[in-house]
């Protein structure tokens, strides 16, 4: 593997030393100072830790005040002990800073998804990212950021692959090690998730990936090894699964054996959420906190667990001195406990969420140079269901309540303005799963601002409440708490005032609703709980009695969503829109997670498919330039549950081939964050991958589509023909499980691997990508092997076009002679070179034994065989330029990093 100084210009390299020391903090003031907003190379200065010593502070705690530190606070927090131990606050990443709230949270920035921000190749950036989550999370009065997730893409059907970086364990370990090192410069705990072979969503709180040894190692496990070498993350995730039929929250094999004997971590170990299923097991493997609280394996079944001597208070000391030594670093970090929180908006922060969401963008064809657009295009159609949304990121825990945020059309629009090129819009057609939200629409009934009214009542407010009988005119009773919210997507696990409100209650959602276009709309209704939607004192939705059960909410125990069209909408004219709930039924059966329940109101216009398709194509022709944006949104890809398929959805394909034959000078854009196919690829002359790009997502596509920037990045995923060529088919989610189980039957053939293994071309390989530059590679030289297993890879990078470009140079590792069948070729360094027009550079990177090691089962180590090994720089995975060759002289053994 690549050491450090394969990145000589990095904030990353210079800080990989610094950032392994035991107690970062624990010295006092670093020397160099830190300014918000700037200098997101330099860590902060911090304040002397306060007087707080972890042996001392454990010796003074009763043994049930040991047991009280290892569960959490509520959601977001870790208990605390009289004045001596605060809570320390944590958040939910990792493209985000959400803050304690689902329900009416601090509005946050947004950065693309982890798939976008790995296409960027850039460590640079990651740490940057690192830096600025962290600045969040300061602000948010937050100790431990829940990020970032390095799971392996085994499969592109994942709910949360976008949530890690790539499916080669390479990148994903090294962008993770940049992003971590960032966050922790400013005194922010990372949290490395979810540990480990968490891969899929179906059935994932039992599930069992059975995987060999030999593949857990070199590519599952392999990214959190490799974020430790080149950080030190202060805390672990573990995953909800389990792996080869143990789950990893008792595995002391993962826990202890692995991730502290062997690797050396000294961090803190958590559990996902309501991911420990045991009180012994899990404390002796290593799992320090339970999250979240209030305690369901801990607290009293510990005591029990004492008294019985399945554990002894050693067991407990154990633990609790983790959470200690982490309160340690959160005090030496300056941050406030229980602080308000507060938001991050400066010019700085938003050019930084800018060049995130341009450099995470990937060009993947340009036949006959249509891009950059110019000042020659006079006009151009923006056409397609991902437009005139902001997909700013996937579905589940990522999400959250972007600060602003920039859409396609309208960054394109601000573009194309500043040249005089007009620009018109046509939807072409709808792709949501869920009706979009009524969030744009609606207004306080007192005409006092955007947003809604919830009330609040402990006891029924009116014999008909929440009844199929309209009771818009009855007299209620006063509510005992009420709140405004922006949006009409109300997640009630807290942000609702748990001193006046019983957690079985009654709420009333009223709001106005004005509509932008006169039409049909169809509105839409979710419940956790029972109830009624009413439309202009009218009954429109019924809840009220035995709902079908849907996939929404905690546990699928929400209602079905359930659609009815609304007629004759003026454009203008507001309208009465009352939800009536209650809970009682919903929290009846999820006793173990705390919350009021939710709803979720949708509406959209209702169009003709036929017109709306021959509205777009029309425009189309009538225009020079077409740019398409269509794809997948957070309905489609979200933590909770996998796709079906590789398609866009509804009638996207359709669309896209339509305006292709209108339109020669069509541009495709294509929004996801793993792959999908494109049956049209071979008819489309320009096409661009922009995963989920935060905030600033349109800025970010307009300043590649004129040219601002020039594109850099390259796919970290591959992206297949079909479903049945991806290596993992047939053996995944609920048509692969076998009685619990998934059998990971490609073994390494992971991604890229397993295509090559197989000799399957596909649409387009890992690690490729397109740039308004050219790029030749040439003088490639190998130094000798040192008998540690050392050598050195050099070559130079020219760039042969008139326009400053940078290219992303990947360097794979070849064995020639293996005792075991290995993959034709594996990602172990990688370096992105900025060029002007006509320069050349030299690329020097570093590698040690683990860019020739395999493991080895029987030996139980790693082995790096003597023999020749092949050294291959490329462009792509597929794209090789040039080919060298090491001699390794004797076999290498080896345990740990």
């Amino acid at each position: 593997m690549t050491n450090i100084r394969a990145f000589p210009d990095s904030n990353f390299a210079r800080r990989g030393a610094e950032s392994r020391r035991p107690h970062l903090w624990s010295a006092g003031p670093l020397e160099q100072t830190y300014k918000k907003g700037h200098g997101y190379s330099s860590p902060p200065l911090l304040p002397k830790i306060m007087s707080f010593n972890v042996e001392e502070t454990l010796a003074s705690l009763s043994i049930i005040q040991k047991i009280k530190l290892l569960a959490g606070l509520g959601w977001w927090h870790t208990e605390s002990i009289d004045d001596r131990i605060p809570s320390m606050r944590m958040s939910d990443g990792p493209n985000g800073v959400r803050g304690t709230r689902f329900f009416n949270g601090v509005p946050s920035s947004c950065f693309p998804s982890s798939t976008g921000l790995g296409a960027s190749f850039d460590v640079d950036l990651a740490y940057k990212v690192g830096v600025a989550l962290g600045e969040e999370c300061r602000a948010k009065g937050c100790h431990i950021l829940l990020g970032p997730t390095v799971n392996t893409q085994r499969s592109p059907l994942g709910g949360r692959s976008f949530e890690s970086f790539a499916e080669d364990p390479a990148l994903n370990g090294l962008i993770a090690a940049a992003y971590i090192n960032g966050l922790q410069s400013v005194g922010v705990s990372s949290t490395l998730k979810h540990y480990v072979a968490n891969d899929q969503e179906f059935e994932r709180f039992s599930i069992s990936s059975d995987v060999s040894e030999r593949a857990l190692r070199e590519i599952y496990l392999k990214p959190f090894q490799l974020a430790l070498k080149h950080s030190d993350p202060w805390a672990m995730m573990t995953s909800y699964n389990r792996v080869n039929g143990v789950h990893v929250s008792e595995s002391s094999w993962l826990l202890n054996d692995i991730l502290r004997k062997e690797w050396g971590f000294k961090g803190l170990v958590m559990s996902d959420w309501i991911g420990v299923y045991s009180t012994a097991e899990s404390i002796k493997a290593g799992v320090d906190l339970e999250m979240p609280g209030p305690s369901v394996m801990r607290g009293k079944a510990v005591e029990r667990s004492l008294a019985g001597q399945k554990l002894f208070p050693s067991d407990v000391d154990d633990r609790a001195r983790k959470v200690l030594e982490l309160l340690q670093r959160a005090y030496a970090s300056g941050i406030p406990f229980n602080a308000p929180e507060e938001g991050v908006d400066t010019p700085e922060l938003r050019k930084l969420l800018r060049d995130a969401a341009s450099d995470s963008i990937v060009l993947l064809k340009n036949d006959h140079n249509i891009l950059p657009l110019s000042s020659n295009v006079k006009s151009i159609a923006v056409i397609g269901p991902n437009a005139k949304y902001a997909m700013t990121s996937g579905g589940g825990s990522a999400r959250l309540l972007e600060s602003y945020t920039v859409t396609p059309l309208e960054g394109i629009q601000s573009s194309a303005k500043d040249l005089g090129v007009d620009v018109k819009f046509a939807l072409g057609t709808t792709t949501h799963k869920y009706n979009p939200l009524l969030d744009p629409y609606i207004s306080l009934q007192d005409g006092s601002g955007k947003g809604a009214l919830l009330e609040f009542w402990n006891e029924k407010p009116s014999k008909h409440f929440a009844t199929a009988e309209p009771s818009l005119n009855d007299s209620l009773k006063p509510c005992v708490w009420s709140c405004t919210t922006k949006g009409s997507n109300c997640v009630l696990l807290d942000g609702v005032d748990e001193t006046k409100v019983e957690k079985e209650c009654y709420y009333r959602y009223t709001t106005s609703f004005t509509p932008d276009e006169s039409g049909t709309y169809q509105f839409s209704l979710i419940l956790a709980g029972r109830g009624n939607l009413y439309f202009d004192g009218k009954l429109a939705i019924d809840l009220s009695n035995a709902p079908l059960l849907g996939d929404s909410y905690f546990m699928g125990l929400g209602t079905a969503d359930v659609k009815v069209l609304i007629q004759d909408l003026k454009a203008g004219q507001s309208y009465k829109v009352e939800v009536q709930c209650n809970n009682h039924e919903y929290i009846k059966q999820v006793p173990i997670i705390p919350n009021w329940g939710g709803l979720r109101i949708g509406a959209v216009k209702v169009i003709d498919p036929e017109t709306a398709l021959r509205d777009a194509v029309n425009l189309a022709k009538a225009s020079d330039v077409a740019i398409l944006v269509v794809g997948l949104n957070h309905d489609w890809e979200s933590e909770g549950y996998d796709r079906d398929d590789l398609e866009l959805p509804g009638l996207c394909n359709r669309l896209v081939s339509e305006v292709l034959n209108a339109n020669p000078r069509t541009i495709v854009i294509n929004q996801s964050g793993s792959a999908v196919t494109f049956p049209w690829i071979d008819e489309a002359p320009t096409v661009l991958q922009t995963f989920y790009g935060g905030n600033e997502l349109g800025n970010g596509i307009a300043d590649v589509l004129f040219g601002k920037v020039n594109p850099s990045a390259k796919l970290s995923l591959t992206f297949p023909k079909r479903l049945q060529d991806v290596p993992s088919f047939p053996s995944y989610g609920n048509k692969g499980q076998e009685h619990g189980r998934i059998l990971y039957n490609e073994g390494v053939f992971v991604g890229y691997r397993g295509y090559q293994i197989k000799n399957v071309k596909p649409m387009f390989p890992f690690g490729y990508g397109l740039s308004y530059s050219t790029f030749e590679y040439s003088t490639l030289k190998c130094s000798r092997v040192s008998s540690e297993g050392k050598f050195i890879v050099t070559f130079t990078i020219k760039n042969t076009s008139q326009v400053y470009g940078r290219e992303v140079a990947q360097i794979y590792i070849s064995d020639e002679e293996a005792s075991l069948p290995r993959p034709q070729r594996e990602l172990k360094g990688f370096k992105k070179v900025a060029l002007k027009a006509g320069e050349s550079k030299a690329v020097e990177a570093e590698f040690d034994r683990e860019a020739l090691g395999f493991y080895d089962e029987r030996r139980g180590s790693w082995v790096a065989e003597k023999g020749i090994f092949s050294v291959l720089v490329g462009a792509s995975s597929e794209d090789i330029k040039l080919k060298g060759s090491i001699e390794l002289m004797t076999t290498l053994s080896w345990v740990g990093l």
